[in-house]
């Protein structure tokens, strides 16, 4: 028999220390949001829930529970409870939950502990945690020091956010850089799931670790994602540290993550067309930009990129690429932050290159 622990609510703990979850809501419902250690293994798929559901609006609960046995029993149920069983033997130190740790959770602890299997369930379930997590990012955006990592395109400040222990890379949870040319392979998170995901990063940074939080500058959207409301409204009002890096070195890193880089994270993706990928976004990229470059600027930059697509395509070289990066930076992008900037020149607490902040910060914060 396998060891009978309690239930719990020391949601703290279950994302400080990352415990798996077993997560008995309907499959609908964990696509809209869940936990980054959860695993949906739902008591009842969405038709079932749905029928549930009416049954419980039009009869109540005595007849919804009665529905629910009828739609889930024999092999259906044996092969749930199986799928319930394996998990607990995986992770016996985990948990179930489901929305609001009421009469799904109980059930399906009840058909474990049948099965030889006592397994905790989470108390309040998905709402409670859900709570906890907003109420964690309200508290520590409130009462927490942050500093802001900010400088021109290219000067590599998510490369110093992750060189720095008490940081949060949000570009890396919202699986976007932040820009026209910031879409990356794969979905972006839902709203949701980033928020929870953001939420966990933030606590674990600020229980373990001292000194303030350094983020990146980002603006109030991280492509299709909004920043939670407690960190986009004080963003504006927490101190600045600037990386400063000449041109040359700016274009470096650009050729590196939006040519090199990106090119093969596309032939990951899409194997024989991947350039053809490629160039489609970097294309797009442009052309979503072409407004606030104006026509003419837009022609030239794309007339640039297109003859750096054809020679790299035909030769393997990539340093055409170049010039419509540094066309791009200042006609585009430097104008756009010198204008930014002017209005938080206040803030400014440190200025320096990338390898100058990473060493200021652990001489100034350990």
């Amino acid at each position: 028999m396998a060891e009978n622990r309690p239930n719990t609510d020391d949601y703290k703990r279950l994302f400080l220390e990352d415990v798996p979850m077993m997560d008995m809501r309907a499959p609908v419902e964990f696509s809209h949001g869940a936990f980054p250690t959860a695993t949906s293994l739902p008591l009842m798929t969405d038709k079932e829930r749905e029928t549930v559901g009416i049954t419980y609006k039009e009869k109540g609960q005595d007849a919804a529970i009665e529905m629910g046995h009828s739609l889930v029993h024999g092999d259906i149920k044996e092969a749930r409870v199986a799928a319930w069983k394996a998990f607990a033997e995986a992770h016996p130190e985990g948990y179930l939950y489901c929305f609001r740790g009421g009469l799904r959770s109980q059930i399906s602890q009840g058909w474990l502990k049948e099965a030889g299997v006592p397994y905790p369930l989470v108390k309040g379930g998905y709402k409670a945690m859900r709570r906890f997590l907003i109420e964690t990012t309200e508290r520590i955006a409130a009462n927490e020091e942050f500093i802001i990592v900010g400088g021109r395109t290219g000067t590599g400040k998510t490369v110093v956010i992750n060189a720095i222990e008490k940081s949060v890379d949000l570009e890396g949870l919202a699986n976007h850089r932040g820009s026209s040319f910031g879409r990356r392979i794969g979905d972006q998170p839902t709203p949701i799931n980033f928020e929870n995901a953001l939420a966990i990063q933030l606590l674990k940074v600020s229980e373990r670790l001292k000194g303030p939080i350094f983020l990146e500058d980002e603006s109030n959207r991280i492509g299709g994602l909004g920043l939670p409301l407690p960190i986009a409204e004080r963003m504006s009002e927490w101190p600045l540290a600037l990386i400063e890096e000449p041109m040359e070195a700016r274009i470096d890193n650009i050729h590196r993550d939006y040519v090199t880089g990106l090119l093969a994270e596309h032939e990951t993706a899409y194997g024989d067309k991947g350039f053809e990928s490629f160039d489609e976004f970097l294309t797009s990229a442009l052309y979503r930009v072409r407004k606030r470059l104006g026509g003419a600027r837009y022609a030239d930059i794309n007339t640039l990129l297109r003859t750096a697509l054809d020679i790299h395509r035909e030769s393997g070289n990539t340093d055409a690429h170049r010039a419509w990066i540094e066309a791009l930076l200042t006609q585009y992008y430097d104008p756009m932050y010198d204008y930014q900037l002017s209005q938080k020149t206040q803030r400014i607490l440190f200025k320096g290159t990338g390898a100058e902040l990473i060493a200021w910060q652990k001489a100034t914060y350990g």
